[in-house]
């Protein structure tokens, strides 16, 4: 019971201190805070800016390869349709003309 009544003071006295010291103590926190916070955020939006750029960047690459992928399969869809005409347009092996 001792022990329970020796931390209630000693905690008792840590928040009257802290109510006594906070008025002197939270302009000068919030001097030196916000100026860290303000270039928290400013590094984070400048991080953003390039991650968009990287990311917008990387999509235009996609873009591209896939328009080559289209461009080649068109064609190699045109090349095996020539060989089924020209097959199809040869009259059989071993028939008369």
């Amino acid at each position: 019971m001792a022990e329970f009544k020796d931390k209630a003071v000693t905690g008792l006295f840590i928040g009257l201190g802290a109510a006594v010291l906070a008025p002197a103590v939270l302009p000068i926190l919030v001097s030196v805070g916000r100026p860290l916070a303000k270039a928290g955020l400013k590094g984070g939006m400048m991080l953003l800016d390039k991650i968009k750029e990287k990311a917008a960047e990387t999509g235009e690459l996609l873009e591209d390869m896939a328009a080559e992928a289209r461009a080649e399969l068109a064609e190699e869809k045109e090349v095996a349709m020539g060989k089924m005409a020209a097959a199809f347009s040869e009259p059989p092996e071993g028939a008369e003309s």
